[in-house]
C-alpha cells in the first residue's frame, strides 16, 4: 500500500504480527455498566470530597448514565468525573453518547455540546477537593454548536500529560480527529484501543480517526492536584476511565470493555 496510508496502527501490526488479536479473543466484553445503577462507579466533582454526587450530577434514567443539571443553581465550575472502580492498561473500550438540551450559562463557552471520556487517569482517591481536572488523557466528544463550524469529535485533549502525534511529542492540548461532525442528540458510537503506554486509537462508528503514541505525565491544564502525582515524564501505562460532566448534559450507555495483550 501506499506509504502515506500505512497507520502507526498497520506498523504495529507489522512488527507484532498483530498477535493481540489472539490474546483478544481470549477474553470476553464486560460491561462496566449494569443499566440500572452507579454500583461500582466513583464520583469526584471540583469543590467536592471523593464520592460526595453534589446535587445529583450523575444518575440513571432508562437504562442510561446521564450527566443532569436540573438540580442545580450554578455552575460554579463544579467540572465533575464518574470513574470506573479499577483500572486498566490495555484494552478496547466501547460506549455510546449523546448530549442532551441541557447546558448550564454560567460554564464557559468551551463546554457547549463538549463532554469527554478521561482514560489512564489518576485514581480519584489521590484527586484533591479543589483539583479541577485528573492527570489524564481525554476521548473529547464533540457535537454540532449550530454556527455552520465544523466540529470532529473523538479528539485527544490532554489534562496534566502529553501524547506524541506522527512521531514528535505535540505541544497543543486538544489533537482534532478525522471525524464528521455529528448532531447533538444523535447517538454515537465511540471506541477506544489502549496499548499501555505505547499506541492509542480513537474510533468513531467504526472508522479510525485519531492515532498517537506515548501517553505521559507533563504539560498544563490541570490545576490544584498534589505535587507528588504529578511526575512529568512519567509513561502512563494504566489508569482509570472516568465519564466526564463539565456544564453540558449528556447521557451514556452500552460501556462494554475486552482486555487485550499489550505489545510484548
Amino acid at each position: 500500500m501506499p506509504m502515506k496510508a500505512i497507520s502507526y496502527y498497520s506498523i504495529l501490526c507489522l512488527f507484532i504480527s498483530c498477535s493481540w488479536k489472539d490474546k483478544t479473543s481470549q477474553n470476553e466484553w464486560q460491561s462496566l455498566f449494569n443499566g440500572k445503577n452507579l454500583d461500582n462507579w466513583i464520583v469526584k466533582i471540583h469543590h467536592h470530597e471523593v464520592g460526595d454526587n453534589y446535587a445529583n450530577t450523575f444518575r440513571v434514567s432508562d437504562g442510561v448514565i446521564q450527566v443532569n443539571y436540573d438540580q442545580y443553581e450554578s455552575f460554579d465550575n463544579r467540572y465533575g468525573h464518574l470513574y470506573y472502580k479499577e483500572p486498566f492498561s490495555s484494552y478496547h473500550l466501547k460506549f455510546k453518547y449523546r448530549f442532551t438540551d441541557q447546558w448550564m450559562a454560567d460554564a464557559p463557552r468551551y463546554t457547549y455540546r463538549n463532554s469527554g471520556v478521561m482514560f489512564h487517569s489518576q485514581d480519584p482517591r489521590t484527586i484533591l477537593k479543589e483539583q479541577d481536572w485528573p492527570i489524564s488523557v481525554e476521548f473529547q466528544m464533540l457535537a454540532d454548536a449550530g454556527d455552520g463550524q465544523e466540529r470532529p469529535t473523538g479528539n485527544m485533549c490532554s489534562p496534566g500529560t502529553e501524547v506524541f502525534f506522527q512521531g514528535k511529542m505535540d505541544p497543543r492540548h486538544c489533537i482534532s480527529s478525522s471525524s464528521p461532525t455529528f448532531q447533538y442528540d444523535e447517538w454515537v458510537d465511540g471506541e477506544l484501543m489502549v496499548f499501555g503506554d505505547s499506541l492509542v486509537i480513537h474510533k468513531i462508528n467504526g472508522e479510525n480517526v485519531l492515532e498517537y503514541t506515548k501517553p505521559q505525565i507533563g504539560g498544563g491544564v490541570a490545576n490544584g492536584y498534589d505535587p507528588a502525582i504529578k511526575i512529568d515524564g512519567k509513561p502512563l501505562t494504566e489508569g482509570y476511565i472516568a465519564l466526564q460532566a463539565e456544564g453540558q448534559g449528556v447521557e451514556f450507555k452500552d460501556i462494554q470493555i475486552k482486555q487485550i495483550g499489550r505489545r510484548p
